[in-house]
């Protein structure tokens, strides 16, 4: 018997590109405007996020002063965890130079202090929910008000969250399109 080892880009294992693994990206890592995806983009962004959320907040044992079960219902939130997250993809790309990942802890240390800002001004905690608190300006209509909503299953929750994102995100797409002019191509 021959003693074998595959080459590292070999069919089969680890670093195959064709076995895309939790976070692999099949293009370059990109800044994602949450407002600009198309439902089908609005999806697939908010799967591979709550992935890399989980997996960030069980590697570094963060509490959820931190991360909150309901991140994924702040956008101010969202937003910094899709930041952070671009930023890890960049800084672990195997052509990213050897200290990369140092700088990522780096500005690590820094999204974790403005993290703890917003999930103190959110008001979100580990077995409650609530929007964040808007405040009027003068001549705007008072903010409704805001009530705790008791979390039981997050991940039913996220679940329901995204595909309630999403639907409304195609609603919008279909809205749009039936405003075009198929044989001009512009709007009506």
């Amino acid at each position: 018997m021959t003693d074998y080892t595959p080459e590292p880009d070999e069919p089969g294992t680890l670093n195959d590109p064709r076995q895309p693994g939790v976070f692999d990206q099949p293009e370059p890592p990109r800044p994602v405007n949450w407002n600009l995806l198309t439902a089908h983009e609005l999806e697939q962004e908010w799967l591979a996020l709550n992935d890399w959320v989980a997996w960030l907040r069980r590697t570094y044992g963060l509490p959820a002063t931190v991360i909150p079960p309901c991140w994924h219902r702040h956008p101010e939130l969202v937003w910094e965890l899709s930041a952070l997250h671009l930023h890890w993809l960049c800084a672990y790309d195997p052509d990213q130079n050897g200290s990369a990942p140092l700088g990522w802890h780096r500005d690590f240390a820094d999204a974790r202090a403005r993290l703890r800002d917003w999930v103190a001004t959110s008001g979100t905690r580990l077995d409650r929910d609530r929007p964040t608190r808007q405040t009027s300006w003068p001549g705007e209509d008072p903010a409704p008000p805001v009530e705790d909503v008791i979390i039981t299953d997050r991940a039913e929750d996220f679940v329901q969250f995204v595909f309630d994102q999403v639907a409304e995100r195609q609603r919008a797409e279909e809205a749009f399109y039936s405003t075009l002019d198929y044989d001009t191509g512009e709007l009506t």
